[in-house]
């Protein structure tokens, strides 16, 4: 009784202060989205018939920055309190519904991509082919929307999928010769992927993990932050991700793998990389047991439906819709540990040989983490194979995160919305570590709008510390990846049972 007693002040203690820490978070990713455009936050005027700036207020380079930064960090310890506390899940919808409406009065901020995605959908339903144009050639230059796309993307063509640019071109249509109406259009399609996603798992997971998926997911301001209120194509992604899998919990025959496979299909042909959900299902297949010719059945399934719907979009996009990709297949960004070897390996011998070197280091480096992460972890619940094909697309997308020389924090929404179906354990804490680093890295997260003062701290925070951040993680990964048990050990089948 007195361990009870001495136990129950400070588990409310720690409640208060998640809540604290979620309110102030919350409170400051708002206050940038509903004031007026800044370093963060393109301006998007005229609004036409779509929310415009609520606040009358214009946070400074300096400001936006110290509140952004101050709204990741306060997010990250309201996350890791929640996981140490083993929070419970949200009685209703009401919390969820009413940040997405709030979400539905901010401007997008974080990065200049929302009106990269508006600039590919105006091209498509003008008569063009968003993967040969370039927004700054588009209309003469003086197309309403196109011409408001920001450097450094103004001259490149689309890097994003058929699906994902047939909702770009559907938020344009909307959104007319309006930027600000398309941009709003393209919201409400993020913020209804967002609570998809939540939908989807508590659907999918046992009651166990409702917890996790409010804590890991719906109150996670980073997720919040760096994905909805940033508007990025990866939530829309996620929500695809998690459909797929969903569907197997609900038909599991021939038709529901196809319909797995028709949705494989566009969440890769939203963003590639979320393609690695099929790798995910065949794998939790033959980890829960399945084998020989069941599993090449089902396998066969899901590689019709999504041959079927993937050959479809290719079809109809054409031949040139991954020009883009190829040419961008080693680039690097400043925040990963490989752009200082890049810099050091440029000088001495040469670009085109180092970014090669880093391309194929990248790839092993990927699969070896991805063999740690499995041995590290196991999935909520062991023998579950919808559990299991998030487990294993969880480990695929924070090795491809981890290891992937051009990161950015949006992207790892992918392992976001599948870590509550694995139990919970120090990946987590990786994860959230990875996430909060690289959100940090990239505020205010344009290039335009920065004093040279500003800029300086940004760019030193970027290039000088992120980077050993994601050594650190790498380390600490294959550590304890080769020292934890393998995956017999975590509940699935033994190989041959």
């Amino acid at each position: 009784m007195a361990a009870g007693l001495s136990t129950a002040p400070t588990r409310s203690a720690t409640t208060t202060a998640r809540r604290v820490l979620l309110t102030l978070s919350v409170g400051l990713l708002l206050l940038v989205g509903l004031s007026a455009p800044n370093a963060a936050q393109p301006d998007l005027a005229p609004r036409g018939w779509a929310p415009g700036t609520l606040l009358p207020l214009a946070l400074g380079p300096a400001a936006v920055t110290a509140v952004l930064w101050l709204a990741y960090l306060a997010g990250g310890a309201a996350v890791l309190l929640g996981l140490r506390q083993r929070a419970a899940a949200l009685g209703s919808w009401a919390v969820p519904a009413g940040i997405g409406v709030l979400a539905l009065l901010t401007a997008p901020f974080g990065s200049g991509d929302h009106v990269s995605y508006l600039a590919y959908g105006r091209i498509l339903v003008t008569g063009g082919d968003p993967w040969v144009e370039r927004p700054v050639d588009w209309g003469g230059g003086l197309d309403p929307v196109t011409s408001r796309v920001e450097a450094p993307w103004t001259e490149e063509p689309s890097v994003y999928g058929p699906f994902g640019t047939l909702l770009h071109g559907l938020s344009a249509l909307l959104g007319g010769d309006h930027l600000r109406q398309g941009v709003w259009a393209w919201q409400v399609l993020v913020v209804l992927a967002w609570l998809a996603v939540r939908a989807l798992l508590r659907r999918v997971l046992d009651d166990d993990a409702h917890g996790r998926i409010d804590v890991l997911w719906t109150l996670n301001p980073l997720v919040l932050g760096v994905g909805v209120l940033g508007a990025h194509i990866d939530v829309v992604a996620a929500a695809l991700v998690v459909a797929a899998v969903a569907v197997l919990r609900w038909r599991a025959d021939a038709v529901g793998t196809a319909a797995a496979g028709a949705l494989v299909a566009l969440a890769g042909s939203t963003k590639i990389t979320y393609g690695v959900v099929a790798v995910g299902i065949v794998g939790a297949w033959w980890f829960t047991g399945t084998r020989g010719r069941a599993l090449a059945q089902r396998t066969a399934a899901l590689v019709v439906g999504l041959v079927v719907v993937g050959g479809a979009l290719q079809a109809w996009a054409g031949p040139h819709v991954y020009d883009q990709l190829l040419r961008s297949r080693q680039a690097v960004s400043l925040a990963t540990p490989w752009r200082p070897l890049l810099e050091w390996g440029r000088d001495m011998v040469g670009n085109a040989p180092t970014r090669l070197l880093i391309s194929v280091a990248a790839a092993l480096l990927a699969v070896a983490l991805a063999a740690c992460l499995v041995r590290l972890t196991r999935p909520a619940a062991a023998h579950d194979p919808v559990a299991a094909a998030l487990w294993l697309t969880a480990c695929l997308g924070f090795a491809y995160s981890l290891a992937a020389p051009y990161s950015l924090p949006w992207y790892d929404l992918l392992v976001w919305c599948a870590l509550p179906a694995v139990a919970a354990g120090p990946v987590d804490v990786l994860a959230l570590l990875r996430l909060v680093a690289l959100g940090l890295a990239y505020v205010p997260g344009r290039v335009l709008g920065m004093t040279p003062a500003v800029e300086d701290v940004t760019l030193g925070v970027r290039r000088g510390i992120v980077p050993w951040v994601g050594l650190a993680l790498w380390v600490l990964v294959s550590v304890a990846g080769v020292r934890r048990g393998s995956w017999p050990r975590s509940g699935l089948p033994r190989r041959g049972r």
